[in-house]
C-alpha cells in the first residue's frame, strides 16, 4: 500500500460492551492503527443508553488525536426527544461524519418508524447511515432487499452501509461463498445506496471477493470493529486477497473518501 493512499477503518467502537473484553485506552488504540497501517479511524460508541454520554466519549479520540480519529454519531430512537437535537450537536459542533444505529440494544427492525426522525435528518443532510442487516426481531414479510428498497425509496439521499457486510460470509455447503446466497449481498447489488462493509464478515478464504462480487468494487468498505476485532487481523484479510492492488486501495480507503466527501478531512489535518 503506497503512503499517500490513506487506510480509513469505517466502523470502530470506543467505550466498554459489558459483556465483551475490550481495551479502549486511547494510546493502545493508535498503536495497533499504526502497526496495522490504519491512519483514520471512524468512530461511535454505542455502548450507552444515553447517546449524549456515548457521542461524548467517542469525542474524547478525536480531541486527543484529532489527525487519527473522525467523529460518528449515535442515538437512541427511545428517547425521540432528544434525537434531533443531538444529531445537530454531533453534525455541528462535534464534526460527525455519518450516524451508527444498532437495532440490536433497542429490539427494533431497522425499518421501524422509530428510526424515522434521524432518517430524515440524514436524508437532508445527504448523510450516510451504518447498521446491522437482519435481527431475529423484523417482523415476517419482507427479506433484506425489500426492506432497503423500500427505505432508500422513502429516504433516496441516505447512503446506507451494512455493517460486517450484513451479517457474515460463511461458507455453504456447495463451497460457494454466503455472500452469493445472502440477502445482504442480494441488496448491495440490487440498491445502488446500499453499501458493505468488512469487518469480522466471515472465515471463508474468499469472503472479501465474495463481497466485491456482490457490491462491486465501488461499494465495499473497510473496517475492523476496534477493539471488539484486532485491526491488525481485520486489515489482513483485504491485503492478502486474491483483489487487484487498485481494488484493495478502494476498499482500504479511496471508496471511504469518495462516500464521505474525506478529502475536506484531509485537508484540515
Amino acid at each position: 500500500m503506497q503512503k499517500n493512499n490513506h487506510v480509513i477503518d469505517f466502523h470502530s467502537h470506543a467505550g466498554n460492551w459489558g459483556k465483551v473484553a475490550m481495551n479502549d485506552n486511547i494510546d493502545s488504540y493508535v498503536h495497533v492503527m499504526d502497526k496495522a497501517g490504519v491512519d483514520i479511524a471512524c468512530i461511535n460508541c454505542v455502548f450507552h443508553g444515553d447517546s449524549r454520554i456515548g457521542n461524548d466519549m467517542a469525542e474524547t479520540f478525536v480531541s486527543k488525536y484529532p489527525s487519527r480519529f473522525r467523529h460518528v454519531a449515535y442515538v437512541n430512537p427511545h428517547y425521540p426527544e432528544n434525537v434531533i437535537q443531538e444529531l445537530e450537536r454531533c453534525f455541528d459542533q462535534l464534526g460527525s461524519l455519518f450516524i451508527k444505529i444498532y437495532p440490536d440494544y433497542f429490539q427494533k427492525a431497522n425499518d421501524d418508524p422509530a428510526y424515522f426522525p434521524a432518517y430524515e435528518f440524514a436524508n437532508d443532510r445527504k448523510l450516510a447511515i451504518m447498521m446491522h442487516a437482519a435481527f431475529p426481531f423484523d417482523p415476517p414479510g419482507l427479506n433484506i432487499t425489500e426492506r432497503f428498497t423500500n427505505l432508500s425509496n422513502r429516504f433516496p439521499n441516505i447512503k446506507w452501509v451494512l455493517a460486517h457486510a450484513g451479517g457474515g460470509a460463511v461458507t455453504t455447503s456447495d463451497q460457494k461463498p454466503f455472500f452469493e446466497h445472502s440477502a445482504s449481498g442480494e441488496a448491495a447489488k440490487e440498491i445502488p445506496q446500499v453499501y458493505l462493509e468488512t469487518c469480522s464478515s466471515g472465515t471463508a478464504f474468499n469472503c472479501i471477493e465474495a463481497a466485491v462480487d456482490a457490491a462491486g468494487e465501488d461499494k465495499v468498505l473497510f473496517g475492523t470493529d476496534m477493539t471488539l476485532m484486532d485491526a491488525r487481523q481485520q486489515i489482513a484479510k483485504i491485503t492478502t486477497s486474491t483483489l487487484s492492488e487498485d481494488i484493495k486501495i478502494k476498499i482500504l480507503g479511496e471508496n471511504a473518501k469518495r462516500l464521505l466527501n474525506l478529502q475536506i478531512l484531509f485537508r484540515i489535518i
